[in-house]
């Protein structure tokens, strides 16, 4: 745990200046660049989680000598993400990372990007493999779908109702953890859980504290919330505390630890999952680099260095392209939670 610590703590130390480095979709126009500047667009503004794996894909491309274009538009939908892509054309970046709002929708102008020879490659959230040479995966899909059941099922005493909070109905990571979640609920273990909605709060902040209310409200024996995704289980566990349902109704899921502490700390949360963020980005910019320098085509099999994360190796992905897997989630509690608060 120590070495973990020490080891994120060393990149952390630089992310202070993140959020004065994004730039937004009205920033840099038809500008060129000068074919050393990858660009990465996330989901939407205003995601602590977001920020700090675009602080990680900045912090990996200039250490490698690079120049870096941070975007995100103000709405988590694939057609605000559309115009930013279509500047990043005109300004002839070398790659694009895109962490996807829409798994199809994007596929038109990603095309325009590939045929403008830009790398094309996504992370976190991935686009169709028609749209992107690979994909940068936090962790492995089923066992991410099988963690949050297991967790459920722990948290619920083996029964009862429980729900999942996502964040849009087209994220494509979100829906692959929940297609494993209903698959492994179907398994003997858990016939005694009942999965009674999937709700979305379009990771926005607002939406899933309303999303979390409604639950509630229309599952009274509701056991547990599962939230895969940072913001909705940040809401969630707040939700918990402010209607003194701490012990009846519990929340898991994957969080940052920064803004679960408090949560995990009282019981709203007793344990949640989650990767380093800014590994996932750091991560991402070995990949661009390691494609447009020709070290790598995306193909199955292709190795490359990934400085400090060490060697990676290409994988086929469950949706038929292929994909770079970060590593397996990791689990934070009341024993760990404190070592963790202060790095992410």
């Amino acid at each position: 745990m120590k070495n973990l610590v020490r080891k994120v703590l060393t990149l952390s130390v630089g992310m202070a200046v993140l959020c004065s480095a994004v730039v937004f979709a009205g920033g840099q126009g038809g500008q060129k660049t000068d074919g050393n500047t990858h660009a990465i667009v996330f989901k939407s503004t205003g995601n602590p989680y977001g920020e700090r794996q675009m602080g990680g894909f900045e912090a990996g491309i200039k250490e490698q000598g690079g120049n870096v274009i941070l975007r995100a538009p103000d709405q988590p939908t694939a057609e605000a993400q559309i115009p930013m892509i279509e500047q990043l054309i005109a300004q002839k970046v070398a790659s694009i990372c895109i962490v996807g709002n829409d798994f199809d929708a994007l596929q038109p102008v990603l095309t325009r990007a590939k045929n403008a020879g830009i790398k094309i490659f996504s992370l976190d959230s991935s686009v169709n493999p028609a749209s992107r040479l690979t994909h940068v995966n936090q962790a492995d899909t089923q066992a991410i779908g099988d963690t949050l059941v297991e967790a459920a099922f722990d948290q619920a005493g083996g029964s009862g109702e429980i729900a999942i909070l996502s964040a849009t109905s087209q994220a494509s990571n979100q829906n692959a953890w929940i297609a494993v979640m209903q698959e492994t609920l179907k398994q003997p273990k858990y016939a005694n859980l009942k999965l009674v909605k999937v709700a979305y709060g379009d990771d926005l902040r607002d939406k899933s504290t309303s999303e979390t209310e409604g639950l509630l409200a229309s599952y009274p024996n509701l056991k547990v919330i599962v939230a895969p995704t940072t913001v909705g289980i940040a809401a969630a566990a707040k939700v918990i505390e402010d209607k003194n349902l701490i012990g009846k109704v519990k929340i898991t899921g994957l969080g940052l630890p920064s803004e679960m502490a408090e949560y995990i700390t009282n019981g709203s949360c007793p344990y949640m999952y989650l990767w380093n963020p800014i590994d996932v980005g750091y991560l991402g910019a070995y990949v661009a680099t390691a494609l447009t320098t020709g070290k790598i085509t995306g193909a199955v099999g292709n190795s490359f260095a990934a400085g400090r994360l060490g060697n990676y190796t290409i994988t086929k992905a469950p949706d038929g392209g292929t994909e770079v897997l970060l590593g397996p989630p990791f689990k934070f509690d009341a024993a760990n939670i404190n070592d963790w608060k202060g790095v992410y």
